[in-house]
C-alpha cells in the first residue's frame, strides 16, 4: 500500500508541475504552485474524490487564511485517515507554513495513494459541485472558472473588418512580428530562470532537512556522553574526542582508539608498589635478627650486659642501630 512507501520510492520523484496539473485536472482548480495546497482543503477533497462520501465537505474550509482554520482542515483529514485505517503521519506544523518541499512531498504521497486506490481516475466525480457545500467553495469555483472563461473568449471568432483595415493590420503585424518574437523569447527565458530558482529552493530545503537530521543525532550522542554515570569512561572520552574535533584528521581517530585500548589493558604494578607489598615482612625479619644478636651474650649469669659489649655488636642488621 501507499501508506508504507519509502522515501526513495518513485512517487517522490514526480515533479511539482506534474503534481499541480494532476490536482487541477482532478479537482477542476487553477492553482499554479504546490504551496497553495498548504491549508489542507485540497488534500481533503482529493480524499473525497477517491472515497466519495467519506469526507464531510461541509467542514472543509477553502477560505482558510490563518493557522487555526488550516489545522481544522487537517483534523478533518486525520479523521478520514482514521476511518480508512491509514497510518500516514501528517506533519501539520510543517505543511501549514507553506514550504515548497514539505507540501510537495505530501502531495506526492497523496498522488501515489490515489493512484493505488482507483488508478488516479475520478471521471464521475463532480469536484465543483462537491466544493459548493464547503466553506469558501463558491469563491474558489469562481476563481477556477475565470481562467477557463478567459481562454474561451480569446479562442472565439474575431469580427470581420474592412479589407483596407485588414491590409494595414497585416502590414503592422508583419513589422511587429520580430518584436513579439523577442518578447516571447525573453518571457520564456524568465520562466526558465524562475524554474531554476524554484528547483534550487527545493534542493536547499532538502539539504537543510538532512542537516537538521544528522545534527539532532550528534546532539543526542553528546547528551548521552554527558551523563554523570558514564562520563568518566575512556570510551566516552574517545567519542567526545571525535565529536569535538574541528578537522578531519586521522590522528584524532587514532588517539580515540588508543584511549579505548588503554581501557582493555591490565594495570601493571610499579617498582614502588612492589616494594610496598614486601614491606610488611621486613619488621619480622629485623626482629628475628635483633633477637639473635642479644642471644650472643650470656644471659644465664643474671648480670646485665655492658654498654661496651652491646656497642661491639655491629654486625647486627637492626633498625635501632641507626638511632
Amino acid at each position: 500500500m501507499a501508506t508504507t512507501i519509502g522515501i526513495m520510492d518513485s512517487a517522490y520523484f514526480v515533479g511539482r508541475n506534474e503534481i499541480v496539473a494532476w490536482i487541477n485536472s482532478t479537482l477542476q482548480l487553477s492553482i499554479s504552485k504546490v504551496e497553495e495546497t498548504a491549508p489542507g482543503a485540497v488534500a481533503c477533497q482529493l480524499m473525497d474524490a477517491v472515497h466519495p462520501g467519506m469526507v464531510p465537505m461541509h467542514k472543509v474550509k477553502f477560505d482558510a487564511k490563518n493557522e487555526y482554520d488550516m489545522i481544522q482542515n487537517y483534523k478533518v483529514l486525520q479523521d478520514v485517515f482514521n476511518k480508512l485505517k491509514i497510518t500516514k503521519h501528517v506533519e501539520v506544523n510543517k505543511l501549514i507554513k507553506g514550504r515548497p518541499l514539505d507540501n510537495l512531498e505530501f502531495m506526492q504521497w497523496l498522488k501515489k495513494y490515489c493512484d493505488s486506490v482507483n488508478g488516479g481516475a475520478a471521471t464521475s466525480y463532480n469536484a465543483m459541485e462537491r466544493r459548493e457545500i464547503s466553506k469558501g467553495g463558491k469563491e474558489t469555483n469562481k476563481k477556477a472558472a475565470a481562467p477557463s472563461q478567459a481562454n474561451g473568449k480569446s479562442s472565439g471568432p474575431a469580427p470581420r473588418a474592412h479589407a483596407s483595415q485588414n491590409t494595414r493590420r497585416n502590414d503592422a503585424h508583419s513589422t511587429s512580428a520580430p518584436q513579439r518574437n523577442v518578447k516571447s523569447s525573453s518571457n520564456s527565458g524568465a520562466h526558465a530562470h524562475d524554474e531554476q530558482i524554484t528547483e534550487l529552493k527545493v534542493f536547499i530545503d532538502s539539504l537543510e532537512k538532512e542537516r537538521d537530521f544528522y545534527f539532532s543525532k550528534l546532539r543526542d550522542i553528546e547528551i548521552l556522553c554527558q551523563t554523570p554515570e558514564i562520563d568518566h569512561l575512556p570510551i566516552v572520552g574517545a567519542i567526545q574526542k571525535i565529536l569535538y574535533s574541528t578537522e578531519a584528521d586521522p590522528a584524532v581517530v587514532a588517539e580515540a582508539q588508543a584511549l579505548v585500548m588503554q581501557q582493555n589493558q591490565p594495570l601493571a604494578l610499579s617498582p614502588i608498589d612492589e616494594i610496598s607489598e614486601e614491606k610488611p615482612n621486613r619488621p619480622e625479619a629485623q626482629k628475628r635478627k635483633s633477637i639473635d644478636c642479644f642471644e650472643a651474650f650470656d644471659m644465664g649469669s643474671g648480670s646485665r650486659p655492658r654498654l661496651s659489649d652491646i656497642s661491639d655488636v655491629q654486625y647486627c642488621d637492626s633498625p635501632l642501630i641507626n638511632y
